[in-house]
């Protein structure tokens, strides 16, 4: 069976993935926001920024929890973060 065959009926959902660095350590970009742009310009109620990459992708997948599976195996396996450092959460909206 081909690969066409194997995706037939199945949807298209646009998949997040958000990695950003462990609430434990410093988020040196963050702090460079805060102070450096949002303080030193008078900005108040800000108390943190915490900075974070953002991948999106489109994912034809039967159902919404295989989308998110895959995404979440593409993130593991190609390290697109380091699991040491960082966090690396992943939502999938609504089909496309």
């Amino acid at each position: 069976m081909d690969s066409k065959s194997l995706l037939e009926g199945s949807k298209l959902w646009v998949v997040e993935a958000r990695i950003q660095l462990k609430s434990s350590l410093k988020d040196p970009e963050g702090e460079t926001i805060l102070r450096d742009l949002l303080h030193k310009r008078g900005v108040s109620g800000v108390e943190e920024v915490r900075t974070a990459k953002l991948l999106r992708f489109k994912v034809r997948s039967h159902s919404r929890e295989d989308a998110e599976s895959l995404i979440r195996k593409v993130c593991d396996e190609l390290r697109l973060y380091n699991p040491v450092s960082h966090t690396c959460s992943v939502r999938v909206g609504e089909e496309v």
